[in-house]
């Protein structure tokens, strides 16, 4: 008996501990949730919803905390955190009032009429609405709402019950895919025409353009015929011209080796969160499906506020592996897929447009499949923006480093040292200087406001990020460049670097016969020296390019002709020792310019570089020969550059 009353007295006072425990921990519950309600009050209305998910004291407490602290909405905050899915949230909502609640609309049930200005595409925090028939073709009003919407709900229900039955609950994302696919052939007419229809003469529509295709049409028969006519003399004409651009493409370089240096991360200042604004990142993918794991996990180490970033993979709907590829990984609420619907021109500029209007930041970026970012490339960017003392910094370019330049031979180090010498050295002096800065394909950061004013990219355009540099310059905005880079991976074959090397210098010859429509509102435009770097780095390059081979060939018959005394006209000495400082400096400032750029392990391959560089510009000639060709017969032909996975 004395044992059992032992074990009675035990097993009570085990159970005494444990209401004493239940009790201190409903307690802390309880001065949780109170700490809660004072950071943020507005968590209070939505308690009962959070009862329903199930959420801790703790947890919303957390959630809450980082709310007050990103400066967003709790139930934003909530979303983005991945702790709650936006289904489950908004399902709950519905439970709550007494409401039945839709996954999904269909983009035909919709009632209402939309343009691509409407807010319900841009909305964050805001309570969305639309109309729509139900199964039995009622009109029934869908509401996605905020804290103030399902409040007014609540009171509206109390006020008439019967409003119920005319109310359906859905997420955010159910109604901006619901009108995307109604504006479906609206979005698609302004990412082919929109810039055509607005400023005609911007756009590579028409390759040729009035007086442009004239003067073609005259030349064609007649140079032919003044060279037949008068070899020498026609010749000799090409021959300064060329060596006109050839020696002001190295005059540019030249200009910037003084600049030039290994590159020096900025330091950042410390931010405010709740003063960040939304970023819109733009990732226009196409038979990429082994890239989206890789991509995303770069894309979700970018230091921003989750609630304030707005990812957006960017497909073609009939890729449907990567489509399907990006489904599968059960992405972050923070990114979306946009399905492009086929169309002429198939280019990634088209692809953007179609996406812009749908994105929901204030500043947008773009990067490719294969990028890998600097985790604070937002950060810096934004801090420039907010440094701009007069309202013109419209873009910035983060510099592009090739992570595999050192291990996948000579196309991909010929390759990585270009970048350097670009990247790290000509593009910021250009910024420096004030010039026209011929962006990147990647790793530009707008102002969305002054990507919308000037048109967004030439969905013609081959080289859209080129020509859209010039077009801000125009319109008399700049251009800057930042520290933090993106790390891309080179083409490692030949085959895989011809078709892309064409494609840009295609784009270039388009962005110069664009922008040289009216050659003299150009001028007044730009300024002198913008307007003579614009001859240099669009047309200069592509001539350059080709003449390269010729001026060789020329040095070497007219030594072998000087060897043999064969005797020739006064100026072929002239002739030949411009070649000579042409193809000779040309080599120098190519070489110095990526020299000065490159940190000191990097130097160590130097060697290579400089026995490779005269094969490589031989392999640019054949690109730019390619280029003019596709001018003419392919001019929007989207040449895809495939990529591969690091190591693969």
């Amino acid at each position: 008996m004395e044992i059992r009353h032992a074990d009675f007295l035990k097993h009570n006072n085990l159970s005494r501990l444990a209401a004493i425990k239940q009790l201190d921990l409903a307690r802390q519950a309880r001065a949780t949730q109170a700490k809660v309600f004072r950071l943020v009050p507005e968590s209070r209305d939505w308690q009962p919803v959070l009862d329903r998910l199930g959420l801790s004291a703790e947890q919303i407490w957390r959630i809450a905390s980082k709310a007050r602290f990103a400066g967003v909405s709790f139930e934003r905050k909530l979303i983005a955190s991945g702790l709650v899915a936006e289904a489950d949230f908004y399902q709950a909502i519905a439970a709550e009032l007494g409401i039945a609640f839709l996954p999904s609309i269909e983009a035909d049930s919709l009632v209402d009429r939309f343009s691509l200005d409407t807010p319900v595409l841009r909305a964050t925090d805001k309570k969305l609405v639309v109309r729509c028939h139900d199964a039995a073709q009622e009109v029934v009003t869908v509401v996605a709402p905020d804290r103030q919407g399902m409040l007014e709900l609540r009171r509206q229900f109390h006020l008439a019950p019967n409003l119920r039955t005319r109310i359906r609950i859905t997420t955010p994302s159910a109604i901006r895919q619901a009108v995307s696919a109604w504006l479906q052939n609206d979005l698609d007419r302004h990412a082919t025409k929109g810039l055509f229809d607005r400023f005609p003469a911007s756009s590579a529509r028409f390759v040729l353009y009035g007086w442009q295709g004239l003067a073609v049409g005259l030349l064609i028969p007649l140079a032919p015929l003044a060279l037949f006519l008068q070899p020498t003399i026609g010749f000799r004409v090409l021959h300064v011209i060329t060596l006109v651009f050839f020696l002001g493409c190295i005059a540019l370089r030249v200009g910037a080796i003084r600049h030039a240096h290994p590159p020096r991360p900025k330091r950042l200042r410390p931010v405010d969160r709740a003063g960040l604004p939304t970023y819109s990142v733009l990732v226009a993918v196409y038979r990429e499906a082994h890239m989206i794991p890789e991509l995303v996990a770069a894309l979700d180490r970018l230091k921003w506020p989750r609630s304030k970033l707005d990812i957006k993979l960017v497909c073609e709907a009939d890729d449907l592996e990567t489509i399907a590829a990006a489904r599968t990984l059960d992405l972050p609420p923070h990114f979306d897929i946009v399905a492009v619907p086929p169309s002429l021109p198939r280019t990634k500029p088209k692809a953007l447009s179609y996406a812009l209007p749908q994105a929901r930041g204030d500043y947008i970026v773009l990067y490719d499949a294969e990028d890998h970012p600097h985790p604070c490339q937002l950060i810096e960017a934004w801090q420039a923006f907010e440094d701009d003392a007069d309202g013109r910094l419209a873009c910035v370019q983060a510099p592009l480093e090739i992570s595999n330049k050192n291990s996948a031979g000579m196309v991909a180090t010929m390759f990585g040292f270009e970048y350097a010498a670009l990247f790290r050295g000509f593009l910021p002096w250009l910024a420096q200087n004030k010039l026209i800065l011929p962006l990147g394909g990647t790793s530009n950061h707008f102002r969305r406001e002054v990507l919308e004013e000037v048109g967004g990219w030439d969905p013609y355009n081959v080289t859209e990020d080129a020509d859209l540099g010039i077009r801000l310059a125009r319109c008399g905005y700049r251009t800057a460049t930042i520290t933090k880079p993106t790390l891309e991976l080179a083409p490692i074959r030949f085959k895989v670097w011809l078709p892309q090397r064409s494609r840009w210098l295609k784009g270039w010859c388009q962005s110069w016969l664009v922008h040289m429509r009216h050659p003299v509102q150009l001028y007044r435009e730009l300024g002198p020296a913008s307007f003579c770097a614009a001859q240099l780095l669009l047309a200069g390059m592509v001539v350059s390019a080709l003449a390269h081979p010729v001026l060789v060939a020329h040095v070497f018959y007219g030594g072998v002709q000087m060897a043999l005394g064969v005797e020739a006209g006064p100026e072929r000495p002239i002739l030949l020792l411009l070649d000579i400082v042409s193809i000779v400096g040309g080599y120098m400032s190519f070489l110095l310019l990526g020299w000065s750029t490159l940190r000191p392990r990097e130097r160590q391959q130097f060697w290579r570089i400089v026995v490779y560089t005269p094969a490589y510009w031989f392999m640019l000639c054949i690109a730019a020969m390619k280029a003019i060709w596709q001018l003419f017969f392919r001019p929007h032909h989207w040449e895809k550059t495939p990529h591969v996975l690091v190591g693969k």
